[in-house]
């Protein structure tokens, strides 16, 4: 459906990008990407026993780099070979097109208001690899309404027969109720927390407002972390919760 797909990326090195920060992509042997892949084994781990198609990835609030840690985490899901699908489904602050140069004139939206569009008209593929990019498309008044309609139920059943794992970028939990809807609609929900951005009551509303809706909490990305101040165990997130550095925002 999705392989013949004309919608192509450019190799990122050749690309004037003005988005996230791809570590995991553009400086594969870093220790930043081998800490995205912990983060991908650890994921894998916590859904032996399930079949894990589809990941909301989210945030107290705003600056903690949620959007950053999707866009990884679908690259190094790729480079094993699944086919990855990363969704811009923040609606309201979209950040895929930048970061793959994209054109946002159509996405996500699109395909939630309009009867004539595909997916396969709007979601566009990195050359050479097996991640593959739907932007938000326009942003709309009614991002919520969108989410939590019977079309995006339709549209995520579709997607998921076409990929094998996909990854929904969401706005921060505490500012809007989009992360929520996603949650119920989806496998598992990875939370980010940025060290020296996140509230400790903001992080603690945050988990509340998930569990009300019964998501399923996969664990904890914990951002910006300076590795030197930690010991090799907190470096590899052992326990309730994942250790990543990352550059980026949003």
């Amino acid at each position: 459906m999705f392989g013949s797909n004309k919608r192509k990326i450019k190799k990122l090195d050749s690309l004037q990008r003005k988005g996230l920060s791809l570590i995991s992509m553009m400086k594969p042997k870093s220790v930043i990407a081998e800490q995205y892949r912990t983060i991908r084994t650890n994921i894998q781990f916590s859904m032996v026993d399930q079949d894990l198609k589809s990941l909301v990835v989210t945030s107290s609030g705003p600056w903690e780099g949620k959007s950053t840690v999707s866009v990884n985490l679908a690259s190094v899901f790729a480079d094993q070979g699944k086919k990855v699908l990363l969704v811009d489904a923040d609606l309201r602050k979209p950040t895929l097109q930048r970061t793959f140069g994209l054109n946002n004139s159509e996405g996500l939206t699109t395909l939630l208001t309009s009867q004539n569009k595909e997916a396969a008209d709007v979601i566009s593929q990195i050359e050479g690899t097996k991640l593959f990019a739907l932007p938000s498309g326009p942003i709309p008044p009614n991002p919520s309404e969108l989410l939590n309609s019977n079309r995006m139920t339709a549209l995520i059943g579709k997607l998921e027969q076409a990929f094998d794992i996909i990854i929904y970028d969401m706005p921060p939990i505490t500012s809007v109720t989009d992360a929520q809807i996603m949650s119920t609609k989806t496998d598992g929900v990875i939370f980010v927390i940025r060290h020296g951005v996140s509230r400790k009551a903001a992080v603690h509303h945050a988990k509340e407002l998930l569990e009300m809706v019964n998501a399923n909490i996969l664990g904890v990305v914990f951002n910006g972390v300076d590795s030197n101040s930690y010991s090799p165990y907190d470096y590899y997130g052992y326990g309730y919760g994942y250790g990543a550095k990352s550059e980026g925002d949003a």
